[in-house]
């Protein structure tokens, strides 16, 4: 988790929501890494973890990455949790939980449903404190930007 959060700084470095993501193998070897892209990118779907899914595919030659787990420093959405099942990624580990977008537990829960071909195992909370602290600092000051760039002149 420690390297899915020095992924999200980077995010945070070009002004991006902080995620970061890590996908590594049974043998715990690094298959790929990614972070939030969406706005440098102008790509709605350049999450942290598709960016991590799309390189681990290409890095093993196959859009199944069993056996394989998945660490995230915010739960994924529904899209990225769609790619995730289609990719058969055998554990998501995340740190802090999304109630507006979480897909793993706190909004929806696909993980757990049954009609759908896979579930992964599902371990949330790992550094929550840091992944929650991330991105609380990270819309706060977007937040305050927000406010001083609104204000009148004081002259």
């Amino acid at each position: 988790m420690r390297l899915a959060l020095k992924e999200a700084f980077k995010a945070q470095e070009k002004g991006e929501v902080p995620v970061g993501a890590v996908l590594v193998d049974s043998d715990l070897r690094l298959l790929a890494k990614g972070h939030n892209q969406t706005i440098g990118r102008n790509d709605p779907t350049a999450h942290a973890e598709i960016e991590a899914l799309r390189k681990a595919g290409r890095k093993v030659a196959n859009y199944r990455l069993l056996s394989t787990t998945l660490y995230v420093t915010v739960e994924p959405c529904p899209m990225c949790m769609g790619a995730i099942i289609h990719a058969r990624v055998a554990r998501l580990v995340f740190g802090a939980h999304d109630p507006k977008w979480g897909a793993a537990g706190s909004l929806y829960d696909f993980a757990h449903d049954k009609r759908l071909n896979h579930q992964p195992e599902i371990l949330s909370g790992v550094c929550g404190e840091d992944c929650q602290a991330l991105m609380r600092g990270f819309f706060k000051e977007k937040r305050a930007i927000a406010r001083r760039s609104h204000q009148w002149p004081t002259s």
